[in-house]
């Protein structure tokens, strides 16, 4: 993308001298950048020049500065939804990798400057033009009342998923499984990983023909078609999301599997217990629930299911509890106003495994299993985000430009946090007890047949 010229700089009345703005811009580049263990980074300025470049090689991506009022915009104040947000209005631009950018926040996190550095800088950044026209972007709906109920829960899903099915179809693969993929040696195409997964639900939870599957928080249905394709299954869907359950249907009867599965709009707390399902799996909806939920959620499922039915429940995870408790009131607040609970999950919540295993057990549930898919998430982002950036021209006929570059950084940065270890992803497969017997297997060889 090409910087703004001169004479829309004046348009939106940027009247400081250009010379001594490029050379101030410079100087703050230098010295945020300064000891950045970042490899490969460049920042370039509007005008061409290159302040910040690596030590030795080319730059593996650069960080394009793109007018004069853009490091005043990301950086005052200091928070990641500034740092967001300048990119998603264009204040920025990230060109090469942007898997390998992400990393910057850590920096941010980790840069302590003395107060002589930080006055200068509140006064360099300060002196830069304060007017430069901001873009818009589609944030959050204001959401009133108490968070999760099941009228504000409504709101925030369809807020995400109720996007546009196209845009969703242009890099999700064939399936729409917008849950991590599973692969077995890292070199599967995104179709063939998500099939994987699909199948390995299925012998996880030892599906067999005729048995009643719930999914709760379904999506676009791939399930739920697995399971009745190949295993026989008579396989119920539920989504808050009005488009993913149109084009869930749609597909379903394409397919000529009408009588076998289906998709239905609902709340989980809305589904009937009178007739127990054999089999329950939630893919990628627990960060919706709410960790205050989270009794309610598997109190309901544990009610749902047939004595000796297995539910298996696939969510991220966050770091342990007792490192979440030593927060300050300001930190829980600034998660409240993030940039992912703005702009793209609100009112989501990641809750840690332990804590959700012992709700899980406290709703009456054996816990069977557990397993660790963080490096499968990983490799899933990293397909999408390159799809995504592919298709880009495809992509901003079915949404705009600000909203293009929401899904791109956070994936991105979702990706960042796999890749580190700040967040994880389990399988925890659960059993509802029948006095004793479970039916299940002494060893999980059959899982990998």
């Amino acid at each position: 993308m090409s910087a703004p010229s001169a004479s829309h700089s004046a348009q939106h009345g940027i009247t400081s001298k250009p010379d001594k703005t490029i050379m101030r811009c410079a100087a703050i580049a230098r010295r945020i950048f300064a000891d950045c263990a970042t490899p490969g980074l460049a920042v370039r300025l509007w005008d061409g020049s290159m302040p910040v470049r690596p030590a030795d090689g080319e730059p593996r991506f650069c960080l394009e500065i793109r007018h004069p009022a853009a490091l005043r915009r990301m950086l005052l104040p200091p928070s990641e939804l500034n740092l967001g947000e300048a990119f998603v209005f264009g204040d920025y631009d990230i060109s090469g990798n942007i898997l390998a950018t992400t990393g910057l926040m850590d920096h941010f996190e980790r840069l302590r400057l003395p107060p002589s550095d930080v006055l200068w800088l509140l006064s360099q950044l300060l002196a830069l033009p304060a007017d430069y026209a901001a873009g818009r972007v589609r944030a959050a709906p204001h959401l009133r009342g108490v968070r999760h109920t099941r009228q504000r829960d409504r709101r925030s899903v369809q807020f995400h998923y109720d996007l546009s099915n196209d845009f969703y179809a242009l890099w999700l693969g064939e399936q729409m499984v917008y849950s991590c993929a599973y692969f077995r040696t890292g070199d599967e195409d995104i179709d063939t990983a998500q099939e994987l997964k699909l199948d390995y639900i299925c012998r996880k939870l030892r599906l067999q023909p005729g048995e009643r599957l719930l999914d709760i928080g379904c999506g676009w249905g791939a399930l739920v078609m697995h399971a009745a394709q190949h295993y026989a299954a008579d396989a119920t869907g539920i989504t808050l999301s009005r488009n993913q359950a149109t084009e869930a249907q749609r597909r379903i009867d394409n397919a000529g599997l009408r009588d076998r599965c289906r998709v239905i709009l609902q709340d989980y707390r809305e589904v009937p217990p009178d007739r127990p399902f054999d089999k329950l799996v939630s893919i990628g909806m627990f960060e919706h629930v709410g960790e205050t939920k989270l009794p309610g959620y598997f109190a309901r499922a544990y009610d749902l299911l047939r004595p000796g039915g297995l539910f298996l429940n696939h969510g991220i995870s966050a770091m342990k509890a007792g490192w979440r408790s030593r927060r300050t009131l300001g930190e829980l607040l600034l998660r409240r106003n993030s940039f992912m609970n703005r702009h793209v999950f609100p009112d989501g919540e990641l809750v840690d495994i332990s804590r959700s295993l012992l709700t899980a057990e406290e709703s009456r549930f054996e816990v069977r299993d557990v397993e660790c898919l963080r490096e499968h998430y990983a490799l899933t982002l990293r397909h999408w985000v390159r799809a995504l950036e592919t298709r880009h021209d495809e992509a901003i006929r079915h949404v705009d430009e600000p909203t293009y570059r929401v899904w791109r950084l956070y994936m991105a940065g979702v990706h960042h946090g796999f890749v580190s270890g700040r967040i994880n992803v389990y399988q925890a497969l659960l059993l509802k007890p029948d006095a004793g017997y479970s039916s299940l297997p002494l060893t999980r060889e059959q899982l990998y047949r």
